[in-house]
């Protein structure tokens, strides 16, 4: 007769990574938690860990990463599209003293953090969470996903330059908005740009060798999510089901790749 085999659950562990465990926890990203390790700001029961490979049982184990006690149940997961103001650092704390991604949280209980950068000195969308696993897939394949720009530059692209552009760069433009001429606003346009996150340094290059250099950079749209409905630092709150959107389409990138014609 078969038997099923038994486990001695007195002996049963919990065991996994410190990273896993501290990006669930919502303290940091899993790469973040990976460098916090690596630079022995992470504790095991007091004693101090730099292996990456370490692992823990959050249920018995005391964690502390980056001064902060790594809870066993880090509460609900929380998912949040924030609208950037400019000349605000996409982190939760910046060495410089400048103004931070916390400026524009304040009152939220839970304890998030930033997928990805968006520059200090560009506006728009960040997507923020305490979700480790979902952030760290996002990360892996951050150059897949599709992101929306609004740019301003100087002077005017005509169509035949948008479609040569475009054409040269790999990505998709057009006329959004032009100058208001009755306000006395100097002539320079905003154009709507659709590109991957490599393509964005190879934009500002071209646009300055053209002269038509970029002046200002507005995130709108990450994927499925996008800022309609959020004024300028302040956030939303998504649900669940409209985060795990980003999770498909990370895992489908390389075909969506295949099946966009730019």
């Amino acid at each position: 007769m078969y038997r099923a085999p038994t486990r001695d659950c007195k002996k049963e562990t919990m065991q996994e990574r410190l990273q896993k465990i501290i990006a669930r926890a919502g303290i940091a990203s899993r790469r973040h938690a990976e460098l916090l390790i690596a630079s022995g700001q992470v504790r095991v029961n007091g004693r101090v860990v730099k292996e990456l490979g370490t692992k823990a049982d959050a249920s018995k184990d005391r964690i502390e990463a980056a001064g902060k006690v790594v809870e066993a149940n880090a509460g609900r997961r929380v998912y949040m599209v924030l609208n950037k103001p400019p000349e605000v650092v996409s982190a939760m704390a910046d060495p410089e003293g400048r103004k931070t991604l916390r400026n524009c949280l304040r009152g939220l209980p839970e304890r998030v953090f930033p997928v990805g950068n968006l520059e200090y000195a560009a506006s728009g969308l960040v997507f923020l969470t305490n979700d480790g696993d979902l952030a760290a897939e996002m990360l892996d394949k951050w150059a897949q996903l599709e992101q929306v720009y609004q740019v301003k530059v100087k002077g005017m692209l005509t169509l035949v330059d948008l479609e040569r552009l475009g054409k040269e760069i790999g990505v998709k433009m057009q006329t959004v908005r032009q100058p208001d001429a009755t306000r006395g606003r100097a002539a320079n346009y905003w154009y709507e740009v659709r590109m991957r996150d490599s393509k964005k340094e190879e934009l500002r290059r071209v646009l300055f060798k053209e002269k038509h250099p970029l002046e200002k950079l507005k995130r709108i749209g990450l994927g499925p999510l996008t800022l309609e409905g959020i004024p300028r630092g302040r956030y939303r709150l998504i649900e669940q089901k409209e985060a795990e959107k980003l999770r498909r389409i990370e895992k489908a990138g390389a075909e969506t790749k295949k099946r966009t014609k730019i």
